[in-house]
């Protein structure tokens, strides 16, 4: 099993009085309550994060948000373009660029290429269906989201893989008469592709597709639909039964010298999920297209959050969201999912979230790079990754 590290960067420094009275803390919250000194020192410090993850072979995974607390980076070829120039070893997953608000997939192509050069062919290229306050800082129509993201990775793979001169695409959302991108990957055909999503039909055509199907605070019961969806979709097109490393989950993880430790600090993420994750009807209830027509009522009426309702760090490890104890403790709990889920190749860790500090985060990512990830490095495969009982 791999490890990976991921940060979202957020910026836990207004005023809860603040915070309180916000309609929405994305998208709508007004940046002067974010001083760039402080936003500076967050930017060295998960750097030199990154940097140690490297010397410890903990891979690195970079994303995007726009316009809130939760997300300090908001340019994220900017930020992978850097991750890629300070390490050296280790694989970067770029979780991602939002495709279904960049209305240029060529340009996209054109920089994942760049990437991939600059760190010799350690790039991992990941895919996101934009949420609605992306839709709403990046000015897109979310309507069509999931068709138009499909048609922009067709042609993002197309100009990564075609090297024979110009192509051109004429599709349903985009128009390009005249696509032939330099430089080329250095990886051949192209670095690999992931996407994070748990609805069962984009599940199914990942797995169709053969792309790694990555699952963001699923749990338990969701992880395993998720990845029963991607397996049923292999079976019915007569594809061969896919490997572990098709199967990735990320979760809050912190690593302690105790579990007494572990959870202590754990409870600083919650903040994550209380606070930055908090934004208005407008972006996510009623906004159009963001849920199917059949779902939509109970969606306005009800609200679509998946944060969790109980975020003490012992609910959320029942959940399965939370991996926090000591190196053993971690692995078991791990080693459960695993188990539980029917196969996991890759695990992506949230550890520098909330309120915890920069000294704890490089502590955690150093007990689990010399005593959590040796126990998972060679795990005994489970089966042919059937169906679990629950999705047969």
């Amino acid at each position: 099993m791999e490890l990976w590290n991921h940060c979202e960067n957020p910026y836990p420094f207004v005023a809860a009085d603040v915070l309180d009275a916000a309609d929405s803390v994305r998208a709508s919250l007004p940046n002067k309550y974010c001083e760039p000194e402080i936003a500076a020192r967050l930017y060295d410090e998960v750097f030199e994060e990154y940097a140690l993850c490297d010397e410890l072979g903990i891979n690195i995974v970079t994303n995007e948000h726009h316009a809130g607390i939760n997300n300090l980076f908001a340019a994220n070829p900017v930020i992978t373009g850097i991750v890629a120039r300070i390490t050296r070893r280790v694989h970067i997953l770029s979780l991602g660029t939002l495709i279904t608000v960049r209305d240029d997939p060529v340009r996209v192509a054109e920089e994942y290429a760049t990437l991939d050069v600059i760190s010799r062919g350690r790039l991992d290229i990941g895919f996101v269906k934009s949420g609605g306050s992306e839709m709403a800082s990046g000015d897109a129509n979310p309507m069509l989201i999931r068709e138009r993201e499909w048609e922009a990775i067709d042609l993002i793979e197309k100009a990564l893989t075609s090297h024979d001169g110009p192509f051109s695409w004429e599709g349903r959302f985009f128009n390009h008469a005249h696509v032939n991108i330099w430089p080329r990957p250095w990886q051949q055909p192209r670095p690999e592709f992931w996407a994070a999503t748990s609805d069962s039909a984009t599940c199914g055509e990942l797995g169709r597709r053969g792309m790694v199907n990555t699952l963001v605070f699923g749990g338990f019961e969701r992880t395993r639909h998720a990845f029963d969806a991607y397996k049923r979709a292999r079976a019915v097109a007569g594809l061969p039964p896919a490997s572990e490393d098709r199967f990735s989950y990320m979760a809050f993880c912190y690593v302690g010298d105790s579990d007494v430790e572990a959870q202590r600090v754990a409870e600083k993420i919650c903040w994550f999920i209380t606070v930055s994750l908090k934004q208005g009807a407008q972006f996510e209830r009623f906004l159009p297209g963001q849920v199917s027509p059949e779902l939509a009522a109970s969606a306005w009426r009800g609200g679509r959050s998946r944060a969790p309702r109980d975020v003490r760090a012992e609910n959320l490890i029942a959940n399965g969201q939370l991996f926090a104890g000591n190196p053993d403790t971690v692995v078991k709990q791990i080693k459960q999912f695993r188990e539980t889920t029917g196969g996991l190749g890759r695990l992506i860790m949230m550890t520098r979230q909330g309120f915890v500090t920069h000294a704890e985060a490089e502590k955690s990512f150093t007990l689990a790079a010399k005593e959590v990830l040796p126990q998972l490095a060679e795990l005994e495969p489970i089966g042919e990754l059937e169906l679990t009982s629950a999705g047969r």
